[in-house]
């Protein structure tokens, strides 16, 4: 049966290593491209970060799913010639490396384009290809500081809090594939392909909705604010009886006044200055306390069961093992077996969920130059003594 999926028969090739060229790769092979991930012969380095497991990290089977690995130094003038002739039968080339580093090695979009002029081109790095800072390393810690989002994260008056995942490189990685998708569309209409110039930190910078307004116009400088959100109340954490936290979003006025007086709180309820969001900010302080005093009263199982009975959005704060255990994620099918050595191991469905043509995961991350006789011997006909050359 012929693969259906979205991007079926589109032949990627991935450079680059570590995190965001690689989860671009993962999202567009899930979704059904054919991803040829060139590694060094060493292998991309992230099979060794963090858990390992006989020799390959657990992380690399869920960011190297469904894609063909072949080995290339491109440091060597062999190296590079080959992955000039494989770019030129790719329909997308996805790149991470410092913004230059493919022209030095005769790989960069204009030369590829001489010969395969339909090629799509996506290149990630921290700050763009272009301006000032374009040479700048820019690993995802050091673009979401520049990007604007660590700024607003954490407590006022300490130092800026860091959530405990690369949430640059992967921001990064999606605005990657949804450029590739839109540079699908327009070569269908164009027969073109093009530049698609993804920075980490523009990526970040993508989720500040209304900052930049907000300060240009009335010249209002989001700070950090803790568990809460600036400018709208009341959505907050809240620490239960039974040492477990709750998150609350109370703020639509209709919410508002049924989650006060299932709180026991008809007062503030009906109180008419409250009636509306901008009310409430002023008297944050006051709904908050209210809010804490009755969950500190509550177990947290108690208070989710109250809230959720008058339609109020609440919920707990999962860790990955409640999220393995809780019955609504599976039933989503939001986790994947594949099978290493011998054993199973579940790893992440990847968004977003298609009716019709889902996404999927045929095989786990390949070993270190799996595909090297399938893609140099098969599709550009080296020899197996030019393979074995290659080291």
């Amino acid at each position: 049966m012929s693969d259906q999926r979205p991007l079926a028969g589109l032949r990627v090739v991935e450079l680059g290593q570590l995190l965001a060229g690689p989860f671009t790769g993962t999202i567009l092979g899930y979704f059904g491209a054919e991803v040829i991930k060139v590694e060094p012969p060493t292998g991309d380095p992230i099979r060794q970060w963090r858990e390992v497991k006989d020799g390959t990290s657990l992380w690399y089977h869920s960011l190297a799913r469904n894609k063909k690995s072949v080995t290339l130094d491109l440091k060597s003038e062999r190296g590079q010639e080959i992955a000039f002739d494989l770019l030129c039968k790719a329909d997308v080339v996805v790149e991470n490396f410092r913004p230059g580093l493919m022209e030095s090695w005769g790989l960069g979009p204009e030369k590829v384009k001489e010969k395969n002029p339909g090629v799509i081109y996506a290149r990630i790095s921290g700050y763009g290809q272009t301006g000032p800072f374009a040479t700048k390393p820019g690993y995802a810690s050091v673009t979401e500081g520049y990007g604007g989002f660590r700024y607003i994260n954490g407590e006022p008056g300490q130092a800026p809090v860091r959530p405990n995942i690369s949430i640059g490189d992967t921001l990064a990685g999606i605005h990657a594939a949804l450029g590739v998708a839109l540079a699908i569309i327009q070569r269908h209409q164009s027969g073109e392909g093009q530049v698609v110039d993804v920075a980490l930190y523009e990526s970040v910078f993508n989720l500040l909705e209304g900052i930049v307004p907000e300060f240009d116009g009335a010249g209002v400088i989001r700070e950090p604010s803790g568990t809460t959100i600036t400018g709208i109340v009341p959505t907050n954490t809240y620490l239960c009886k039974d040492g477990k936290h709750v998150v609350i979003g109370g703020n639509g006025d209709s919410i508002f006044k049924r989650l006060m007086t299932e709180a026991g709180r008809s007062d503030i309820a009906e109180d008419p200055e409250l009636a509306h969001n901008p009310g409430r900010v002023v008297h944050q302080e006051r709904i908050d306390k209210a809010l804490s005093d009755w969950c500190a009263e509550n177990d947290s199982s108690k208070i989710i069961e109250k809230l959720e009975a008058v339609r109020v959005p609440v919920g707990p704060i999962y860790s990955v093992e409640d999220m393995m255990a809780d019955p609504h994620y599976n039933a989503r099918g939001m986790f994947e077996t594949v099978e290493i050595n011998g054993e199973p191991l579940k790893i992440p469905a990847i968004m977003p969920k298609l009716s019709r043509t889902p996404g999927e995961t045929h095989w786990p991350g390949a070993a270190i130059g799996e595909h090297n006789a399938e893609i140099l011997g098969g599709l550009l006909g080296l020899s197996d003594a030019e393979i074995a050359d290659l080291g």
